[in-house]
């Protein structure tokens, strides 16, 4: 059974772990350098309280995360929060996203978000597959919007209104 809670410092080395499995896939991000512990202690510690980070557990170990993160820094978005999810290699395909996505909701509108926003490669099916299932409307794909492994990558952007 998958238990969603809020990440506490003692999740970052899981949480870590199962970002760099992310780079590593190459399915997630277009960060290509895996990260180390002070990298992600920095991205923890340096949040505000309105940017939860969820995780998911299964028999007490982390399997996967969620976190609202900052749009942008203008007040005219402050209604509008950056999705990031991350499920465990081995354990992808198994419902925990979409656990992971109904608590990450809840918590951006218990911070008075209205939107959430996401942005994903065009060729992560799965991940898309998902966002659709769970609400997100394709807004449109960035064309050439960053370069991985000297390659450059287009990247879709998904939306969705909350109800709050």
């Amino acid at each position: 059974m998958i238990k969603i809670e809020n990440a506490q410092y003692d999740h970052l080395e899981a949480i870590l772990s199962i970002y760099n499995q992310g780079i590593q896939d190459r399915i997630a991000t277009l960060e290509t350098d895996e990260k180390d512990f002070d990298y992600i202690k920095g991205w923890f510690l340096g949040r505000g309280e309105r940017y939860s980070v969820l995780v998911a557990k299964e028999e007490n170990e982390v399997v996967g995360w969620a976190s609202l993160n900052l749009y942008s820094h203008r007040c005219a978005y402050s209604s509008v929060a950056d999705l990031s999810v991350y499920i465990k290699r081995g354990d992808r395909g198994k419902g925990i996203g979409k656990i992971l996505l109904k608590g990450i909701e809840q918590a951006a509108k218990e911070q008075s978000f209205h939107k959430i926003i996401l942005f994903t490669f065009p060729f992560n099916l799965a991940g898309q597959k998902l966002y659709h299932k769970m609400g997100y409307r394709e807004v449109g794909v960035f064309q050439e919007q960053g370069e991985m492994d000297g390659k450059r990558v287009d990247v879709m952007a998904m939306e969705k209104l909350l109800e709050v």
